[in-house]
């Protein structure tokens, strides 16, 4: 049976939007721990990442509800202009305070943006080619993630901080325009009104997606550790340009995007997930016994390989196990596990870490052992549905 085409106008003004934004605000994250430690605020570097999460894990509560009755766009459209604001936001901060107030509202960018963008390919993809098209989408996303802080670093050393925060914030403004030009795929959405913003009134949350979002708490601890201790630990190891180590890690995870989307509409959501857990443990365990930037960069490599099979794959399994009508909820849901994994990653390797180089290894082994209970959890909850002769995972 043939499916409607998958790559539409709206499909990829979608994805150009998503490189834009994900460039915007991912261009400043190699460079802000030193923009921090230049105010003195050297004991708060876990904050920088740790804040953003909160902001977005509290937005969560509203964004999957608003997705789900107000519309697609409307989500995404909020997101894009909170990333707008913050980029420009950081020419005028020059205290601790400050900083760490915009941090937080920079935040709510990604608790809104990623779940309407999500549930808005939902719509658009045949959920028989559903892994391919996030598979699709997440290499944009990374496309973004790797050029934004390469052309972050190159900014701020050739040119300061200033012209990489309007850097940000016109990649922000192209995202939106973009974004404005989406034709909203909800059927009869209504205005927001005041109501929709009360989290205490009408349902917030949908646990369907407890699986893939128990499973991506390890894999997000990881990833808060990389974005918050990676920058110095490359640096000390010989990286000039400290945003590359990012690149390569995104690069290295688009390369496996392409096909494990599609590959886990093809053999299953677990068995690609237990793939990538794998890949999580050796990558890890590579950057914690690093020596030099070589052998860094091979652990980095083994990382994003891990994230290219564990991203799209656990999109596409969360919104397998929505329930109908719900899938802006259950993103959502799923999202708020993503950003407590990123936030205590962030608090605990920052606080570990103290700006002691040496102890920064400790943090990898901490996603070493996360890692491998994260395929513990997916071997049991597969043993569990085989025993009950369910096959269709």
């Amino acid at each position: 049976m043939n499916h409607p085409s998958l790559f539409t106008r709206q499909f990829w003004i979608l994805c150009i939007s998503s490189v834009l934004f994900m460039a915007s605000f991912g261009m400043l994250l190699p460079e802000l721990p030193e923009f921090l430690n230049r105010m003195g605020g050297q004991e708060y570097i876990g904050l920088i990442v740790g804040l953003f999460t909160l902001a977005a894990f509290f937005s969560r509560f509203l964004s999957g509800r608003i997705a789900d009755n107000n519309g697609r766009i409307k989500v995404m459209v909020i997101g894009t202009i909170v990333t707008v604001v913050a980029g420009a936001g950081y020419l005028l901060v020059w205290s601790i305070p400050a900083f760490l107030a915009l941090r937080f509202f920079h935040g709510f960018s990604t608790g809104f943006r990623p779940t309407g963008t999500t549930a808005y390919l939902t719509d658009v993809a045949h959920p028989s080619r559903r892994g391919e098209a996030l598979g699709i989408l997440g290499v944009a996303g990374s496309a973004g993630m790797a050029m934004g802080p390469v052309a972050g670093s190159i900014l701020k050393v050739e040119f300061g901080f200033e012209y990489m925060f309007i850097g940000s914030t016109i990649l922000g403004l192209a995202s939106l325009w973009l974004t404005l030009l989406l034709k909203e795929t909800l059927p009869n959405p209504r205005k927001i009104v005041l109501s929709d913003l009360n989290p205490f009134k009408g349902q917030v949350l949908d646990f369907s997606s407890w699986p893939s979002s128990l499973y991506l708490l390890p894999v997000a601890f990881s990833f808060g550790v990389f974005l918050t201790v990676s920058p110095d630990y490359v640096a000390s190891l010989g990286f000039v340009y400290k945003g590359s180590f990012n690149a390569l890690i995104v690069v290295s995870s688009i390369g496996v995007r392409l096909f494990a989307g599609k590959a886990s509409d093809k053999y299953g959501r677990i068995p690609l997930l237990i793939i990538g857990g794998f890949f999580l443990m050796v990558g890890m365990a590579v950057i914690a016994m690093a020596q030099d930037a070589f052998t860094v960069s091979l652990g980095g490599v083994l990382y994003g390989i891990s994230v290219g099979f564990n991203m799209p794959t656990i999109f596409a399994w969360t919104a397998d196990l929505s329930k109908p009508g719900k899938v802006g909820l259950a993103l959502a849901t799923m999202l708020m596990s993503l950003e407590i994994g990123i936030g205590l990653g962030a608090v605990v390797s920052g606080h570990l870490y103290n700006g002691n180089v040496n102890l920064i290894p400790f943090d990898y082994w901490l996603c070493v052992v996360g890692g491998g209970l994260g395929v513990l959890f997916l071997l049991f909850y597969r043993l569990r549905f085989e025993k009950a002769g369910v096959n269709d995972f």
